[in-house]
């Protein structure tokens, strides 16, 4: 693969990242990451994103890198303040640089390449910011200071929300936006403001989540023969609109959602979360087909418009295959928890 500039840090980045979340015992352990990893390297991949947050990823990452063979010399890794130590005070400025120092550990690293402020805009789940105003609070001091001792490289912000996102963005504080569920073939809502507010700043975009965790992973034909309860009219329609078009084109659409996000002039990788060697192995073949003709972009613009933001009470994960009791995303099948990028 072609790499891409990470923005202007000056890092170059395969177009395809490996999601650290199932590199860990969530998708059988270090064994099975030796094997992920091994193959996601033959592959061209040299960026890997990881969380204190996924499980043990980075105990594992750390584990399985020192049992790979290819491991390119031109490895990039970044990974997350949040959730790390229990109980978790993201005002605590020295217990955020040793969640920093810990990562550093467990990942056998001496330097990460970018260190991203986790949910960032979610003031309920981690109040960052004493002036959220002015983007400010303890952890800019905590990145300060590990960036003064070469502990870190670049810093970044994931985030799952258009509006406040934007406004961490627009403060040209970071290098890195790490952008998830908010464009996709469907969703559209960070293409407003998000994606060229962090273009014009020079930021490297991540995208998570393009195939919105499963609802566009495959196709749910016959759940969809009639409307869901928790689905609007309207994204119902969109639905089966799309489903036509791949009738239509006979493209699968993992691949239609692949080649269409990586294609946006914002976005310098597109990470894919999986174990499987095979699902490694379709991404990079889809992304070297290159962006998708004209025609059928300008045909998925019109079908992503029938639905231009999300309905009131639409769950964030979309509950196609999965059990559904009630609003809010916490009640969408079993171990979906908010953070999971």
């Amino acid at each position: 693969m072609q790499k891409r500039s990470l923005g202007n840090t000056g890092l170059q980045i395969s177009p395809l990242t490996l999601g650290g979340l199932f590199t860990s015992d969530l998708g059988g352990g270090v064994d099975a990451t030796v094997e992920t990893l091994t193959k996601a390297f033959d592959l061209g991949i040299n960026f890997l994103d990881t969380a204190p947050a996924y499980a043990n990823s980075e105990e594992t990452l750390g584990k399985a890198l020192k049992r790979v063979t290819n491991t390119p010399d031109d490895l990039v890794i970044s990974t997350k303040f949040g959730g790390r130590p229990q109980p978790f005070d993201p005002q605590d400025k020295d217990a955020l640089i040793g969640s920093a120092e810990e990562s550093l550990r467990l990942l056998g690293i001496e330097s990460i390449d970018v260190l991203i402020i986790h949910e960032p805009d979610r003031p309920q789940q981690y109040p960052w910011w004493t002036d959220p105003q002015g983007v400010d609070g303890p952890v800019m001091q905590a990145l300060d200071q590990l960036k003064q001792q070469g502990k870190i490289r670049y810093t970044g912000l994931g985030g799952t929300t258009v509006n406040e996102m934007h406004h961490l963005v627009a403060s040209n504080k970071f290098d890195v936006l790490l952008c998830a569920f908010n464009y996709s073939l469907l969703f559209r809502e960070a293409a407003l403001e998000l994606l060229p507010t962090a273009q014009s700043l020079g930021m490297g975009v991540m995208l998570g989540s393009v195939l919105q965790q499963g609802g566009l992973a495959k196709r749910y034909d016959d759940e969809l023969k009639t409307k869901p309860p928790w689905m609007s009219a309207q994204r119902h329609l969109q639905f089966l609109a799309l489903y036509q078009l791949l009738d239509d084109t006979g493209l699968p659409l993992p691949e239609l959602a692949i080649r269409f996000t990586a294609a946006h002039p914002a976005v310098s990788t597109v990470l894919l979360g999986t174990s499987k060697a095979s699902h490694l192995e379709a991404g990079v073949r889809d992304l070297e087909k290159g962006p998708l003709p004209a025609d059928l972009v300008e045909r998925l613009n019109t079908i992503a418009a029938m639905v231009p933001c999300r309905p009131f009470e639409e769950p964030m994960i979309l509950p196609l295959g999965k059990p559904y009791f009630g609003p809010g995303m916490a009640n969408v099948g079993e171990g979906i928890k908010v953070g999971k990028l």
